[in-house]
């Protein structure tokens, strides 16, 4: 647990001596601004920040990818991954340090639009339950999408490639339940079932499922593996 630690830590300081998590950062913040202040100023607005919450969503499909794909990417072009592989560090420990590190600097970009939630107490009325658990769901969408990326990281020594490779799959699990529309029957079903933008839904108008929550858990999970296992195939290369 201690190496998990020491990658993350090492990782997170790297952000934030680089201007990438500035940059993403700062890309983001000024997007959801833009659609909070379209949705206060709408006719008949109300104190919600549903709008930019279900934007937000969407802009994490890239901005995901962009905060992890130099952290596989980038070792291997340096030539410093068979070096990390060969220490006494295990493949898994590699890889959850990483993705700790671009979580918690996600996870505090996110943390900025609080400010909105604040300047609707202090002109307005929220209701509470709404915009928590969409922020839930936003946390857990933002999990599984790093995961994603961090995959599409170990895939490539090129960072271009991998942030591509990584938007690209986000891209078909965000609209994937448009093609479920097509398809009728059991197929419709299943497709719909691995939409993220169809779980996220239900977070977005302050309704928890338990569903949901595990389908997001399950996602990050799942990456993760496959983004371990891509470690220990280059072992063998």
């Amino acid at each position: 647990m201690s190496n998990t630690l020491a990658i993350a830590w090492k990782e997170t300081k790297s952000y934030f001596s680089t201007p990438t998590a500035y940059v993403v950062g700062a890309m983001y913040l000024a997007l959801t601004g833009v659609f909070f202040v379209a949705d206060v100023t709408s006719p008949f607005a109300e104190a919600s920040m549903r709008g930019v919450i279900q934007w937000s969503s969407l802009f994490i499909v890239f901005l995901a990818p962009l905060l992890t794909m130099r952290l596989l990417a980038e070792e291997q072009k340096m030539g410093t991954l068979e070096l990390l592989l060969t220490s006494p560090v295990r493949d898994w420990e590699i890889v959850v340090g990483k993705y700790l590190a671009a979580l918690s600097t996600l996870f505090v970009t996110i943390s900025f639009t609080l400010f909105y939630v604040l300047l609707l107490f202090v002109f307005g009325s929220p209701d509470v339950g709404p915009i928590a658990s969409a922020y839930v769901g936003l946390l857990l969408y933002g999990a599984a999408a790093l995961a994603i990326g961090l995959m599409a990281s170990s895939l490539s020594s090129n960072q271009i490639v991998a942030a591509v490779v990584g938007i690209g799959v986000l891209l078909m699990l965000q609209f994937i339940d448009r093609v479920s529309a097509i398809v009728q029957g059991l197929g419709s079903q299943i497709l719909s079932g691995f939409s993220m933008s169809a779980h996220f839904a239900d977070f977005s108008r302050g309704v928890y499922d338990t569903s949901h929550i595990v389908y997001y858990l399950s996602l990050s999970a799942v990456f993760l593996f496959l983004t371990v296992r891509s470690l220990e195939t280059r072992r063998w290369r």
